[in-house]
């Protein structure tokens, strides 16, 4: 599936008269693959993980953020896809929008998979995200080392969502440290928490 058609429900939900979310855009891709995590300040406040495959952003919602301890699970719910222009957005999104509140970058990066296989055969990503488990290796400002998303649930079946869970690899990356307060955390674009971007930018007003 390409770009365009990957980001028909991402345009769907989103005005782009009244929000500054960037609508999406033909993007080249790069020579690594890029990650971001941003903290959103909506209904719920949550962290939003995001990896680049082919050629857009696939992303899920983890409500208490990533971890560098093995032994935390992190339950992370897919959303839709993202153009790959959403990996610099920081803003308020304004009221009456989907997703109203606002958006830091917490982290950004690159990452590279790492290989797996099936019955013998090398998978590339992609096919691995849709067979329900990959490995792939955080190169970011506050992320570093293997990481695994698993889904656990399909989402089959009338009110069930796909779930996944997004574990830190035991390796010499990991740590005990969990998730920063999200409210206390700056933006490593900015160095601006949520309070100071919610106070300085204007909801409505798009750039």
């Amino acid at each position: 599936m390409g770009a365009e058609d990957g980001l028909t429900a991402y345009r769907g939900k989103r005005h782009f008269d009244r929000t500054r979310e960037p609508p999406g855009a033909p993007a080249a891709a790069g020579d690594t693959s890029s990650f971001v995590v941003q903290i959103h300040d909506a209904s719920t406040l949550h962290f939003d993980f995001r990896l680049e495959v082919d050629g857009v952003l696939k992303s899920w919602s983890v409500p208490k953020g990533p971890s560098a301890d093995p032994h935390d699970k992190r339950l992370a719910m897919p959303t839709e896809d993202h153009p790959l222009e959403y990996r610099e957005f920081e803003g308020v999104i304004p009221e009456g929008e989907y997703g109203a509140g606002t958006v830091i970058v917490w982290d950004q990066g690159s990452y590279r998979p790492l290989p797996r296989k099936k019955k013998g055969r090398p998978l590339s990503f992609g096919q691995a995200l849709e067979d329900g488990h990959v490995s792939f290796w955080l190169d970011g400002s506050k992320l570093h080392g293997g990481y695994a998303l698993t889904r656990f649930r399909t989402g089959e079946g009338p009110g069930k969502r796909e779930s996944w869970l997004l574990v830190k690899e035991n390796d010499d990356r990991a740590g005990r440290g969990g998730t920063p307060d999200a409210r206390r955390a700056r933006s490593v674009r900015s160095g601006r928490t949520l309070k100071r971007v919610a106070a300085e930018e204007s909801p409505g007003q798009p750039g």
